[in-house]
């Protein structure tokens, strides 16, 4: 973990973090990887003939990329929840920065605390491709 325990408090935020430029060919390892292998993450000239302008980024590749963000910022093992909305796609040549901020903190088990944070990953456009939330259970003042 990251984050000292005594700095997570409402309000705190993570340093950004960016992504990119990304590539057709980071959209073609998340296929494999994923077993996600819908053409439109991959072949631009059948992603063209259904209307898109090139192939698009999976939604669960920016979804990874947050979930990384997040757990280097408050630790893997914690993990109580994760969730995301998908709001925009993103195309090759897309930077992607992520952020969080502390918006809760209560008592937990054993002297602990769970802390609860918003999520975002935006384009460098400004729009954001991915929001969430999630849960972590932190030792109390280490």
């Amino acid at each position: 973990m990251s984050e000292s325990t005594e700095t997570i408090v409402v309000g705190a935020k993570a340093g950004p973090r960016t992504f990119g430029p990304l590539t057709t060919q980071m959209f073609v390892r998340y296929s494999g990887a994923s077993g996600d292998l819908n053409p439109m993450h991959y072949d631009d000239r059948q992603a063209r003939a259904a209307g898109y302008p090139s192939v698009f980024s999976q939604g669960m590749h920016q979804a990874a990329l947050l979930a990384g963000f997040a757990t280097d910022w408050l630790g893997a093992r914690g993990v109580r929840r994760f969730q995301v909305r998908f709001r925009e796609q993103v195309w090759p040549g897309d930077v992607l920065s992520c952020s969080g901020e502390v918006t809760g903190v209560r008592p937990s088990d054993n002297g602990a605390r769970l802390v609860t944070v918003a999520l975002t990953c935006a384009r460098q456009t400004g729009g954001v491709a991915i929001s969430g939330s999630a849960d972590f259970v932190v030792p109390s003042g280490s």
